[in-house]
C-alpha cells in the first residue's frame, strides 16, 4: 500500500511585540486541511525540510516559544511506529530552534554595541537607528544641523525654522562678535533680507543708509548712485556694527520655538559608510556630545576648519584690511561709501553707526607691519594719510593715536565643492572673494533664498543620497548671482591697485574716467555691484568697454606705434585680469547654466 502523501503545514502567529511570539507547528500524514481557517501564514514544507525552515523561522524570533505536534490520519496499526519515526525530527528542530536563538541573539548584541552612538546630555545613549527620527534629548527632534551662528547660519536658521523645520544650530561664541568686515550690507541683500523676513534686523542697531559710493583719484572725485529709481523708497544699502546685526538675527532665529540655539565648538562631522550623520561637539562646559539629523549645514566662517572634507578648497590671501574706527567724523558725501584709489591700494571709508566710520587701509601680501613696535602707526601716518581728502586727515590721525588697530585677512576662495550625502557648505565656509565691494553678505543670503526654494517642496529628508542629488542644483542655481560678486569683486581690486605697469596704469585711469561718465557707463556696474543686477554677460561687457574705453583714450587725438603697444597690452591686461576668475567660477554654471542637468533636477520622490 503507497504511503499517503506526506506534507508538513506550519502556523504562524504574529502578536503585538509586547506579546510573546507564538509558533505552532502541526504535522500531518495524510492529505492536510483546508488552510482557510488559519489566521495569519499557512505553510506546506516537504517533511525532509523540516529541520531547515525550523532554523530560520525560529533565527529572526526572539522570545519565541515552538509547540509541535503530530496528528497522524493514517491506519491506527501504523501510527505508533510512525510516530516513535518522527521522534528524532522533533527533538532535532526544538535544539535546532533554541541553537538558532541563542545565536541570533548574541549576534544582535554585537551589531547593537558596534553602531555609533548618540549620547545625550543626561547621560543616556541611544542607537543609530534612532538616527532617522533624530531623537534630542528632550525629544526634540531634529531635521537640520547649522553649524555657525553667524550671518549666514542665523538668518539660515531663521528661514529654514519659519518653514517648519526642526533646527539645531551650534555656534562656538553666543557673546556678540567685534569684526571690521562683514559691515556693508548692499541693496541687493537687503532685498534677500526682505525676501527672508529680516529686515527687521537692521533695526535698533544704529544702522546707516547707503546710496552710493564716492570715488577719489589724484585729488579728483564722482559720485556713483545706486539705481533705485524702481524699488521702494526704503530700498538702499545698509552699514552697521557687525556684532550687532549678527545678535539681532540670534535673537530672531531663537525666538522660533523650533530652534534650538546653543553654544558649542563643533569638532568633527560625523560619517558613516560616505554619509554625514551629524555632528561632535564639544559644550560650552566641556562636555563631548553627538548629535544627529538627515542633514547638517557647514556655515562656520572663513577659518572654518570642517570644509576641507566637503570642497577643495583654494583660498588665496592677496592682501590684508587695517582698520580703524573714526569717530565724530563727517564724510565728503553724506551716506555714501568711500573709495581712495591710493598708492599700492585702495582705503574705504563707510559708516557704521551715528558717531563712528569704519576704515579699511587695503595692505597689499600677507605681511605687515607690526603694531606692536609702532611700525604700522608710522606705515599710517606716512604712507596712509597723505592720500586722504583733507576732510578725514585728522580724525584719521586721532584714531592712530588711539591706538585701536585691527587687523583681518582678505581671502577668497572659489567654490569647488564635493557633493556630500547628508552635509551641505554655505557662507564663507563654502565661498569667499574680495570684501573691497562689501558683497559677501549680498551672496549668502541670495544662497539662503535659492536653499530655501529648493527645500521647501520636502517633507522628508531622511533618504541622504536623493537629497543630495536633488541639491546638486543648489550649486548650479546660485552661479549666476554668486559668480557675478566675485568675479566683480576680485576683477576690481586687481584694477584700483596701482601698477609700474604702464598698460596696468591705463586700466586704473580708464575705469574711473569711464565711471565719471555717468549713464549707463556708471549705473550698469554699480548695478551690478550692489547685487540689483548681477548678471554675469553684463559684467563682461562694462568690464571690456572699460578697457576699449582706455584704448580709444590712448589713440586720441593722434595715435603711435607706442600708444597702439600700450593698447594691445591693455587689453591683454584686462583678459588676464578677468579671465582666470571666470574659469575658476567655471564658464558653462556662470553663463550657461541651464546647460547643466543639475538645473532641472527634481526634488526626490516623497
Amino acid at each position: 500500500m503507497s504511503q499517503p502523501n506526506q506534507m508538513l503545514h506550519a502556523r504562524v502567529y504574529t502578536t503585538p511585540t509586547h506579546h510573546r511570539h507564538r509558533l505552532e507547528r502541526r504535522c500531518h500524514w495524510a492529505q492536510p486541511q483546508s488552510p482557510c481557517h488559519h489566521p495569519i501564514l499557512f505553510y506546506k514544507l516537504p517533511r525532509s525540510l523540516l529541520l531547515t525552515h525550523t532554523r530560520n523561522t525560529a533565527a529572526p524570533q526572539r522570545n519565541v516559544v515552538v509547540s509541535t505536534h503530530c496528528s497522524i490520519s493514517s491506519s491506527a496499526p501504523h501510527s505508533h511506529r510512525r510516530l516513535k519515526m518522527f521522534h528524532p525530527y522533533i527533538l532535532g528542530a526544538f535544539f535546532a530552534s533554541v541553537l538558532g536563538f541563542l545565536l541570533y541573539a548574541l549576534r544582535d548584541k554585537e551589531r547593537k554595541d558596534n553602531r555609533p552612538r548618540h549620547h545625550r546630555a543626561d547621560g543616556l545613549v541611544t542607537s543609530s537607528s534612532e538616527i532617522g527620527q533624530c531623537r534630542q534629548d528632550d525629544g526634540f527632534g531634529t531635521d537640520i544641523i547649522i553649524v555657525g551662528a553667524g550671518v549666514a547660519g542665523s538668518a539660515l536658521a531663521h528661514t529654514l525654522g519659519k518653514d517648519g523645520r526642526r533646527v539645531h544650530i551650534i555656534e562656538r561664541d553666543l557673546t556678540e562678535p567685534d569684526r571690521i568686515v562683514g559691515e556693508l550690507l548692499q541693496p541687493g541683500g537687503y532685498l534677500k533680507l526682505i525676501e527672508l523676513g529680516l529686515e527687521d534686523c537692521v533695526e535698533e542697531i544704529d544702522a546707516q543708509r547707503v546710496l552710493g559710493y564716492a570715488l577719489f583719484k589724484d585729488g579728483k572725485n564722482t559720485r556713483l548712485s545706486y539705481p533705485l529709481e524702481k524699488f521702494h523708497s526704503d530700498v538702499a544699502g545698509r552699514s552697521f556694527h557687525n556684532g550687532r546685526f549678527i545678535q539681532r538675527m540670534r535673537e530672531k532665529a531663537a525666538s522660533l520655538s523650533n530652534v534650538r540655539m546653543e553654544q558649542g565648538t563643533v569638532t568633527s562631522l560625523l560619517e558613516e559608510n560616505g554619509t554625514i550623520k551629524g555632528v561632535q561637539y564639544k559644550t560650552k562646559a566641556g562636555q563631548e556630545l553627538k548629535a544627529y539629523a538627515p542633514l547638517t549645514i557647514v556655515c562656520d566662517g572663513c577659518f572654518s576648519n570642517l570644509r576641507r572634507s566637503l570642497c577643495n578648497p583654494k583660498v588665496d590671501v592677496p592682501s590684508c584690511f587695517v582698520g580703524l574706527v573714526l569717530e565724530n567724523c563727517q564724510l565728503p558725501f553724506a551716506n555714501h561709501g568711500h573709495v581712495i584709489l591710493a598708492d599700492p591700494s585702495p582705503i574705504l571709508f563707510y559708516p557704521i553707526s551715528s558717531t563712528e566710520v569704519r576704515c579699511l587701509v587695503d595692505v597689499p601680501g600677507q605681511k605687515l607691519p607690526s603694531i606692536a613696535n609702532g611700525e604700522m602707526a608710522n606705515h599710517l601716518k606716512t604712507r596712509v594719510a597723505p592720500q586722504l581728502p583733507p576732510q578725514l586727515y585728522d580724525a584719521f590721525i586721532s584714531a592712530i593715536d588711539q591706538g585701536k588697530i585691527r587687523t583681518m585677512p582678505n581671502r577668497s576662495m572659489p567654490a569647488d565643492p564635493y557633493p556630500t550625502p547628508g552635509a551641505l557648505l554655505m557662507g564663507d565656509a563654502f565661498n569667499m572673494r574680495h570684501p573691497l565691494t562689501g558683497g559677501g553678505m549680498t551672496v549668502a543670503l541670495s544662497d539662503i533664498v535659492v536653499l530655501r526654494d529648493l527645500l521647501k517642496p520636502l517633507s522628508n529628508l531622511n533618504d541622504a543620497v536623493s537629497l543630495s542629488k536633488y541639491l546638486e542644483s543648489f550649486y548650479t542655481l546660485r552661479k549666476p548671482v554668486a559668480s557675478t560678486i566675485n568675479t566683480l569683486a576680485g576683477a576690481l581690486y586687481k584694477v584700483f591697485c596701482a601698477s609700474p605697469d604702464q598698460a596696468r596704469k591705463e586700466m586704473r585711469e580708464a575705469c574711473f574716467d569711464y565711471l565719471s561718465l555717468g549713464g549707463v557707463c556708471s549705473a550698469g556696474p554699480v548695478a551690478l555691484l550692489s547685487g540689483l543686477n548681477p548678471r554675469p554677460l553684463s559684467l563682461v561687457v562694462h568690464f571690456f568697454a572699460v578697457a576699449i574705453y582706455g584704448v580709444g583714450r590712448l589713440l586720441l587725438p593722434f595715435p603711435s606705434l607706442k600708444r597702439l603697444w600700450i593698447g594691445a597690452r591693455l587689453i591683454s591686461a584686462a583678459s588676464s585680469i578677468i579671465f582666470p576668475i571666470i574659469k575658476a567660477e567655471g564658464v558653462r554654471q556662470m553663463f550657461f547654466p541651464v546647460t547643466m542637468p543639475a538645473y532641472y533636477r527634481a526634488p526626490p520622490a516623497k
